[in-house]
């Protein structure tokens, strides 16, 4: 009687065991099906399979804007030409090898809102420009520089706040998601579901006489350190 007993235990248990398997696997293909695939309402700024839309990096908004056509046109194939030396995409995810410059849209964008996924290793530190202008800040809170403060600040504003309200990072080499909305010069950062920055203006780096440019390019950008990018969403804002 004992000894049937074990051994239907035995049998239950490798069912159990064997289903939470399939189960896991099953999660795992969902969430991989989902990859690069943009919620209701947004669009994609990054296919999964190439770096269609993207541009590599010519100056910043004040040179780019004293070039004649000509000039900009031959800047921005070099620029590319780097570009895709450096940024490559690697199984639905675009991976950046610590060299060269910033990978900006093709397109320059106004008022929107923003998802993008990121994920740094040890000493990372980088940024998503907006409207060609820096920063939200990306980087490991234990780098010098970051004196443990998280992610998500508006790091190179002078007048208005530049640290995030609290640090929302998940360990360095996990995926964290950055939720960003920028309308007129104010923008608000979610930091992995949390507050980050609330509707704060973003200055202009470039012409701090200037308010922030009405529109510009998105970029990602680097210190010398692989990232890691994905499922990177827009919603224009009207």
């Amino acid at each position: 009687m004992k000894v049937t007993t074990m051994i239907t235990w035995k049998r239950t248990t490798l069912l159990l065991a064997l289903l939470l398997a399939v189960t896991s696997l099953n999660l795992a293909e969902a969430e991989e099906g989902k990859l690069n695939q943009p919620p209701e309402g947004f669009k994609q700024l990054f296919n999964g399979k190439d770096l269609t839309g993207w541009k590599g990096l010519v100056g910043n908004p004040k040179t780019r804007a004293k070039m004649s056509p000509e000039e900009l046109a031959e800047a921005q194939k070099k620029a590319d030409e780097s570009m895709n030396e450096h940024w490559k995409v690697v199984d639905g995810i675009i991976v950046f090898d610590g060299k060269g410059q910033s990978l900006c849209t093709a397109k320059d964008y106004g008022d929107f809102e923003m998802l993008v996924d990121w994920k740094i290793k040890k000493d990372g530190d980088s940024g998503i420009y907006l409207r060609g202008s820096p920063q939200v800040q990306i980087w490991d809170p234990a780098v010098k520089a970051a004196g443990g403060v998280g992610s998500g600040g508006l790091y190179n504003n002078k007048k208005n706040p530049s640290k995030p309200l609290l640090t929302a990072d998940n360990p360095v080499g996990e995926w964290n998601t950055f939720r960003i909305k920028m309308v007129g010069e104010k923008v608000s950062v979610w930091l992995n579901g949390k507050l980050v920055v609330d509707d704060t203006p973003l200055e202009n780096y470039w012409e701090r006489d200037k308010p922030i440019y009405e529109t510009g390019q998105i970029e990602l950008q680097n210190h010398g350190n692989t990232l890691y990018f994905r499922n990177v969403f827009i919603k224009e804002l009207d």
